[in-house]
């Protein structure tokens, strides 16, 4: 007798949501709460830094760029390991760097040491990332899954929104020691839950013989099915090709949509990274005040999460292609009108909150994109590479974040200035958009 074949995303895809998929939506979000915050965390303590190590704002760039240096060597080296060895092992390994790297920070006596820890840091942060994105996308059915995934990664900007927040509250009460200390112990505790009640990808473990019984039980919960003992799992039918995961990010007509998502992620990364590093820094030496600073500058995030949210909604419905390029667009628009509103707090708070809307909610939504955009073998990698080349753009952003406010000669220019990036990475989705892969629908990126 014939055993029937059965592809694990087509069971995922043809189940109901359950209780399982739901836990790992919501581990997966709080992992990278906790990765936005830590990555976050070097922006909003950086006056506090040039204060009390008498350091000027030159001598900090490199603590930010040797932290998204590590992210970026982080996400390029965890990706294929991730393929190879599994998601959850990376995870684990990835979140155990962010503690200790985070812990040991606070215990930074220079700015010398601090840089040095902000890389080790940073590896942790670079494999965090890439890999609860594939997890949530992996157990997140395809009729949905654009709208799951977002909510889940919309985490990690809510970790950036969150350390503005907590920098406000805990900033005058411990100061930035303390602010580190709570950053790193966060992960320390959700270890042990994640080590109990994450599981494996399913479609990782559908490569793996040694998997076989433990992706029947998952499966079958999430399915309900009974008759999957008599089934064979399969995969994604191109790991069958053992194409190399570098290799297929080129293959079948998805070289020119690989290189403009990669563009991309450089332009829209390097604006961000470029605001989180040093807008903090920049409003406080404008003359706003320890709170209002970090409240501002936490509207980057904060709208990103509202963003993103929205944009997926509108997603499921209209498709990528029809709203990440305007939206991208958008942001250009909104960083070249910020410039106007210095001198009104409330009408500066608003304008950041729109950048934050458009600039990051589209980035949300690249990251899952993404992850749909490759077959399973190749998923982490061709996830991992985009971040990288996003990664590049942050370290760039950060390091050239001081120097570019005073060759601006004010925030106005400085923020006409970043409206170019983001206006270019517009450009680059118009392309995608063009250049769809074959059997795509239109209307849609991946």
């Amino acid at each position: 007798m014939n055993r029937q074949t059965l592809r694990v995303s087509d069971v995922i895809d043809n189940s109901p949501l359950s209780a399982l998929q739901i836990r790992v939506l919501l581990l997966c979000f709080l992992v990278v709460v906790l990765d936005g915050f830590d990555t976050a965390a070097i922006g909003y303590i950086a006056p506090e830094l040039i204060r009390d190590w008498g350091i000027t704002r030159g001598q900090l760039a490199p603590a930010f760029a040797a932290g998204l240096f590590g992210m970026l060597v982080g996400s390029v080296g965890f990706g294929p390991v991730a393929d190879r060895k599994g998601r959850k092992f990376v995870l684990l390994l990835s979140l155990g760097i962010v503690a200790l790297g985070t812990l040991a920070c606070a215990l930074a006596p220079n700015i010398e040491v601090l840089t040095a820890l902000r890389f080790f840091t940073g590896l942790g942060l670079g494999g965090v990332l890439p890999n609860a994105i594939t997890l949530s996308s992996e157990y997140s059915p395809a009729r949905r899954r654009m709208l799951l995934v977002t909510l889940s990664y919309s985490g990690f900007t809510l970790g950036l929104a969150l350390g503005g927040w907590v920098a406000g509250l805990l900033l005058p009460l411990v100061g930035w020691k303390g602010l580190l200390l709570c950053g790193g112990l966060a992960p320390l505790v959700l270890l042990p839950a994640l080590v109990l009640a994450l599981p494996e990808s399913t479609c990782f473990m559908a490569g793996s013989p040694a998997h076989a019984q433990r992706l029947r039980a998952i499966l079958g919960r999430i399915s309900g099915r009974q008759d999957l003992d008599e089934a064979t799992l399969v995969g994604d039918v191109a790991a069958a090709q053992q194409r190399s995961p570098a290799s297929t990010l080129f293959a079948e007509g998805r070289a020119l949509r690989t290189l403009m998502l990669w563009l991309t992620f450089f332009c829209c990364l390097f604006v961000f990274y470029l605001l989180t590093s040093w807008l903090p820094t920049i409003l406080r030496g404008s003359g706003y005040g320890t709170q209002e600073t970090s409240h501002i500058a936490a509207m980057i995030p904060f709208g990103g999460v509202i963003g993103g949210i929205v944009m997926a909604l509108l997603m499921d419905r209209f498709g990528a292609q029809r709203l990440l390029p305007p939206l991208c667009l958008c942001a250009a628009v909104a960083l070249a009108l910020t410039g106007t509103q210095l001198g009104n707090g409330l009408a500066l708070l608003l304008m950041v909150f729109a950048v934050g809307f458009t600039l990051t909610g589209a980035l949300n939504n690249l990251s899952i994109l993404a992850a749909t955009l490759y077959p399973t073998h190749a998923r982490a990698t061709g996830v991992s590479w985009a971040l990288s080349a996003g990664r590049a753009g942050s370290i760039i952003g950060s390091l050239l974040g001081a120097w570019l406010f005073e060759a601006a000669g004010g925030l106005q220019v400085f923020f006409i200035w970043l409206a170019a990036p983001a206006l270019l990475a517009s450009l680059a989705l118009f392309v995608m958009a063009l250049r769809r892969a074959p059997g795509t629908p239109r209307g849609e990126l991946a």
